[in-house]
């Protein structure tokens, strides 16, 4: 049974860091590809970024760029998402997928927030 499951989500502060996790079982993680997506209240679930299977091959939408970073071990079975310079446009769910083996996977999501 595949599971994910994020983690390192919480209160961070406007300019501020965070890094998000998301641990991966249960599936041939080497041969997946990861993202990271997000949903704010109210709006339509939207990509953040995504990583090919050996973690050279990164894409970004325009309001990560350059904030955030994606990125994966694949030792650990862990996929990361280091968001930098923190705006009060980032605050949502924060959900990790997979993509493996032509099966499309999700994790529960954790909640970021920004603090004043």
């Amino acid at each position: 049974q595949v599971q994910l499951v994020e983690s390192g989500g919480g209160w961070v502060q406007s300019g501020g860091s965070l890094r998000l996790s998301c641990a991966a079982s249960g599936l041939s993680f080497s041969e997946a590809v990861m993202s990271w997506y997000r949903q704010a209240p109210g709006q339509e679930r939207e990509m953040v970024a995504h990583i090919g299977f050996t973690g050279d091959a990164t894409s970004y939408e325009p309001f990560a760029q350059g904030r955030f970073t994606i990125s994966r071990a694949n030792i650990k079975n862990t996929f990361y998402l280091r968001m930098t310079d923190f705006k009060p446009e980032d605050p949502a769910v924060y959900f990790c997928r997979v993509l493996a083996l032509g099966s499309n996977y999700w994790g529960k999501g954790t909640l970021v927030a920004v603090s004043s």
